[in-house]
């Protein structure tokens, strides 16, 4: 059956491995991680396990034990050199493996600050892996004057945890709102009054200059002359595609590693999953940071290595925990022209976005009912009249069956 290597224990990675090994696959299997630690959800680093309410244990994904009872070797602190995709091996531990299949799952990586306005000061912290979480964890005492630097899902979950934990909390966006580039202004509405409610100070708008101090971060100066006294600052500014070692062997880039409907790169017997992964969606080519796209790209992955010839139809789904708020993403909002409001009680709120009368995608506060009909309607291919959607009698259980 040959030997499959599965570079980037995430996530994907473990979804990759653990649905070859399901599915009956008899060759070897190895994992590689630069982290020290088995694969582990990161979803909750930045609000459980940061609030101190998830243990270590309960942050992986599968009991260590799972790997070695499945016969898949995993590599941990371990960095992979260089990939030869013509002769099908990777230079590791100063040696070359041979491999049979090589599936790239190697995530994203966090976009930090310029050195030169003060990023590589000590304070100065990005949300990403355990380490970085570890690292800042101390720094969130009561009282404590923290500058978030990003008003994005991280830059806002970054922020509810150090509200709820006594800290004083500056957010500074330099688009015109907070979550401009992934929500319409409505749901920016809501969080920014949620979060202004919690005493976090919100700045749109403003961009960091730079940060000052010695060795260690004190201040900050801002884009419209202020000054800040800071602790310690959080950067949330974005994440982009892990592609270095796939650039460095020559396989294709297009907004991250670019695959084929099947999951294949442009090497043969390279495969790509996760965060790191582009693929074509509806005529285009998308890469989706979400963990239920990790998963079933890294699963469809594993069932065509075993020779399934799936192709991948992304159902894409995403959630945001801040405060007492869940919010539930379903599908995709790029090119709606108008949004749909729909509020069951004072409690929750859903924004339904629609390009014309086609629906393209549902923010839901609070309202798992709405979310789940929101994604079942967009998986299926159906658009209720928005007027429906509007109107807090309509069923919308009803408008499956339509």
């Amino acid at each position: 059956m040959g030997h499959v290597v599965v570079i980037g224990a995430g996530q994907a990675g473990s979804s990759c491995v653990a649905k070859l090994r399901n599915s009956g696959f008899e060759g070897k299997i190895t994992l590689i991680g630069a982290e020290t630690v088995p694969p582990y959800q990161r979803p909750p680093l930045s609000k459980a396990y940061l609030l101190g309410d998830m243990a270590l244990e309960r942050l992986y994904l599968r009991p260590e034990s799972f790997y070695a009872d499945h016969g898949i070797d995993l590599m941990l602190g371990t960095t992979v050199d260089s990939i030869d995709p013509a002769a099908q091996t990777v230079r590791v531990n100063g040696g070359d493996m041979a491999y049979d299949d090589l599936v790239l799952t190697t995530g994203s990586f966090p976009r930090r600050l310029p050195a030169h306005i003060g990023g590589d000061l000590a304070g100065v912290h990005v949300v990403r892996d355990l380490s970085d979480v570890d690292t800042m964890g101390p720094r969130f005492i009561k009282g404590a004057r923290v500058l978030i630097v990003g008003g994005g899902y991280i830059g806002l979950e970054a922020a509810s945890v150090a509200a709820k934990l006594g800290l004083q909390v500056t957010l500074v966006e330099m688009g015109d709102r907070i979550l401009q580039r992934v929500a319409a202004p409505q749901t920016s509405d809501f969080f920014r009054a949620l979060h202004k409610a919690h005493g976090v100070t919100i700045r749109e708008g403003v961009g960091l200059e730079r940060l000052t101090g010695d060795t260690h971060v004190t201040g900050a100066e801002l884009s419209d002359g202020t000054t800040l006294d800071v602790d310690f600052v959080i950067v949330g500014v974005g994440i982009g595609a892990a592609t270095a070692l796939a650039d460095a062997a020559g396989i294709v880039n297009d907004n991250g590693i670019m695959t084929d409907s099947h999951g294949r790169t442009s090497a043969p017997h390279v495969w790509a999953a996760g965060d790191c992964a582009s693929f074509p969606y509806r005529g285009g080519r998308i890469r989706l940071e979400s963990v239920p796209n990790a998963i079933d790209q890294a699963e469809l992955v594993a069932e065509n290595i075993m020779g399934a010839d799936k192709e991948y139809v992304a159902k894409p789904w995403f959630w945001s925990d801040q405060y007492d708020v869940k919010l539930q993403i379903a599908g995709l909002n790029m090119g709606y022209d108008r949004v749909i409001t729909r509020r069951t009680d004072a409690d929750s709120v859903a924004f339904w976005y629609y390009r014309g009368d086609e629906l393209l995608a549902v923010d839901a506060m609070n309202d798992p009912r709405g979310f789940m009909i929101g994604r079942r309607l967009i998986e299926a291919g159906k658009s209720p009249a928005p007027a429906l959607i509007e109107d807090p009698n309509t069923d919308l259980k009803a408008l499956l069956k339509s």
